[in-house]
């Protein structure tokens, strides 16, 4: 829940991408906030209303972290999206196929 006034919280990012749009918000929320609390607080909720940020992981700093995990200044939180794809799989089902991921994003060769 982020705070009015710098004076009463701890600035911090969120940060949110879907294919189509990212998002990068800088708000003050208040000193001892959790990451759901700042993320269920922000505008993020209004901005993409069909996500249901309860069950996506997050982390902080490119590190995962809980729910619960206490923000501190400067923290960057990021919200990720749950994956279609199990990459491991993704890489597997391509290499029963002879095929690698860069081989799998390239167009076939139109001669």
């Amino acid at each position: 829940m982020p705070a009015s006034d710098e004076e009463a919280g701890i600035r911090i990012e969120l940060v949110f991408a879907t294919t189509e749009k990212q998002t990068l918000l800088s708000v003050v929320v208040p000193e001892g906030c959790t990451a759901a609390n700042a993320v269920t607080g922000s505008t993020l909720t209004k901005e993409f209303p069909n996500v249901d940020f309860s069950n996506c992981p997050i982390g902080v700093w490119g590190r995962p972290v809980s729910a619960d995990y206490r923000l501190v200044a400067g923290d960057r939180l990021e919200i990720y999206r749950p994956l279609r794809h199990d990459p491991r799989e993704a890489r597997r089902e391509l290499a029963t196929q002879g095929r690698s991921m860069g081989q799998a994003r390239q167009k076939p060769d139109s001669r």
